[in-house]
């Protein structure tokens, strides 16, 4: 079986054995907005062609593939949803080559019961067995962080914070850029903004406190970037731990991401278990074993 994890900007595809294993990989950034005039069936053949020449016959696609960007839309499937809701409402989707199916991507509402939607991160904690099996609290850092919960055998709801995109659109389009320069990652400067988060004033003035410091030579600009986004970071960590203080956190995700995720976790009061980003592939084969083939 292929797995493909096709978000907006990459494009990661797993060969899978019939015992699970990842026998190869592919990934690059021919994310959805990078495939020219929308030829994602040429783009697909391009990518796992040398597979399908080994025989490989199914292909189970998740993520911003299935949405009105991507190839073709799949209705998202409203929460609670076991692996096997998300399996019996695939969308075929049209490809010479192979049988291609797509994950529908989930829906709920937060506690206010506003509307919530993600499309991809389901796929990667269906990947993590004993979160599945046990339940419990996960996190999938990244452009638009999502915080699960999951009950056993199914993800009850979740939440999303715009974290990743806010701190690229601080950084690239306001006045905090113009104090903020490129330096090595600086720890100190993170665990500081992560313990900034805790104090009285609220997101906004926080983050108005990066150029503050940086102006009254608190902060060297070269650690601002660091130290906003141990701001931005805390706050989302705390809002996801609300009533849950001393909780496992599953952090699913890059390495480098999620060691970020789990030192602002332990120092708000959370415990972190760590999970590499290759849950997508093994969520996508648990789904892709329970579906209808021809």
């Amino acid at each position: 079986m292929i797995c493909i994890d096709w978000g907006t900007t990459s494009f990661r595809a797993f060969r899978l054995g019939k015992d699970g294993t990842i026998r190869d990989r592919r990934a690059n950034t021919r994310g959805i907005l990078n495939v020219p005039d929308a030829r994602f069936s040429d783009t697909l053949r391009d990518e796992i062609g040398p597979w399908l020449a080994l025989g490989e016959s199914r292909v189970v696609l998740s993520g911003m593939i299935g949405s009105r960007q991507g190839w073709k839309e799949a209705p998202y499937l409203p929460c609670p949803a076991t692996p096997a809701d998300i399996a019996t409402a695939l969308t075929d989707i049209d490809f010479d080559w192979a049988q291609v199916k797509l994950v529908p991507g989930l829906s709920g509402r937060d506690p206010s019961g506003v509307a919530e939607v993600m499309r991809g991160e389901e796929t990667q904690v269906i990947g993590v067995p004993s979160l599945m099996a046990e339940g419990g609290l996960a996190c999938l850092p990244g452009t638009h962080s999502k915080w699960v919960t999951v009950t056993p055998g199914r993800i009850a709801h979740f939440t999303t914070h715009m974290t990743g995109e806010v701190y690229a659109a601080l950084r690239g389009h306001t006045i905090l850029g113009r104090t903020i320069r490129d330096g090595a990652p600086n720890g100190a400067a993170f665990e500081s903004g992560v313990r900034r988060s805790g104090d009285p004033g609220g997101l906004l003035h926080h983050i108005f406190g990066v150029r503050a410091e940086a102006l009254a030579g608190h902060l060297a600009e070269h650690d601002a970037g660091a130290y906003l986004s141990g701001i931005l970071i805390g706050h989302e960590v705390r809002s996801g731990l609300t009533g849950a203080s001393g909780t496992v956190v599953h952090v699913i995700g890059a390495p480098d991401l999620t060691q970020l995720y789990a030192s602002a976790i332990a120092a708000c009061g959370g415990f972190a278990e760590r999970h590499d980003g290759e849950a997508a592939a093994h969520g996508l084969a648990a789904i892709g074993a329970r579906a209808a083939w021809l």
